[in-house]
């Protein structure tokens, strides 16, 4: 039976305040302070916040299949947004997240004056338009709803994919921070902005919807199969990897996670499991 802990925002809050309430008395415990104070506790779990489908259940196979032999214990919290797993990491509350990607940690940083770096690249997860209305990219017509996430590097990521599948023209140069202002050919397209979480849910009522390639998996869509259109993996800055505070990567605990998650065991489990609808991104940790 899985015991991972799903985290609410209202659950996260209480529990941070509880953390700002007893750090006091942590003071005087070296074993308790981060890497840049003092090491880390390696006696204690190491506890990771990440999203549900992949994340979790990538870090699950770990946890019941690798960690024992590199004597590391390992703690898997879910969250089901892409904000309290950032502010956790921060405050503390959790020692690591796995649930995003580069250009979306950069925005994030440079928002909420957070200091998350990573630590080692581990999947892509691609992605993909779909619609529960139209079984071909050619059948969406002037008139017709698409949405859209609503976050700066997630919204920007849905509008090239749209572009680049001639569904919408964007000024040049945007890139990845593209918003819908920067459409200057919508060919009669509407647009929905939401969070990015409840994409999928929107399906009905939309014509079709641009989703991460973990709510897809999450909403039983396989991206390889169901998708009308879908990121190429190739030269993608997209990949998913383990975080940490900046000034904890060489936490033992951190290191041997690290490479557990590039190991062949891994890979193999993300090839058999998903099936191309995520892919191994192993290789240089990524660069912060």
């Amino acid at each position: 039976m899985r015991k991972n802990i799903k985290i609410t925002a209202a659950a996260a809050s209480v529990a941070a305040l509880a953390l700002g309430l007893s750090a006091c008395g942590t003071d005087s415990d070296p074993a308790s302070k981060s890497e840049s104070g003092a090491k880390a506790d390696t006696s204690k779990a190491l506890v990771v916040a990440a999203s549900p489908t992949p994340h979790a259940d990538i870090l699950n196979f770990v946890k019941k299949n690798l960690a024992e032999k590199e004597g590391l214990k390992l703690e898997v919290k879910e969250f089901t947004d892409y904000v309290l797993p950032n502010t956790a990491t921060q405050s503390g509350q959790v020692d690591a997240n796995f649930f995003q990607h580069k250009p979306y940690l950069d925005d994030f940083n440079a928002k909420n004056k957070t200091t998350i770096v990573p630590v080692v690249n581990v999947h892509l997860e691609p992605l993909g338009l779909y619609s529960k209305k139209l079984k071909d990219i050619k059948d969406i017509k002037p008139g017709q709803t698409v949405a859209v996430p609503n976050d700066t590097t997630n919204g920007g990521r849905a509008l090239q994919l749209l572009a680049e599948n001639g569904l919408i023209t964007l000024k040049d140069g945007v890139g990845t921070s593209a918003k819908l202002s920067d459409i200057t050919d919508k060919k009669g397209l509407e647009f929905k902005e939401l969070e990015a979480a409840t994409v999928p849910r929107a399906l009905n009522d939309v014509d079709a919807a641009v989703i991460n390639g973990n709510y897809a998996l999450e909403a039983k869509l396989s991206p390889a199969k169901d998708s009308l259109a879908l990121e190429k993996a190739e030269g993608n800055p997209y990949a998913n990897f383990l975080a940490v505070k900046d000034g904890n990567e060489k936490d033992p605990r951190v290191e041997k996670l690290a490479k557990l998650l590039n190991s062949d065991e891994v890979k193999k489990f993300i090839d058999d499991t998903y099936q191309g609808s995520i892919v191994a991104s192993f290789g240089a940790p990524a660069k912060s």
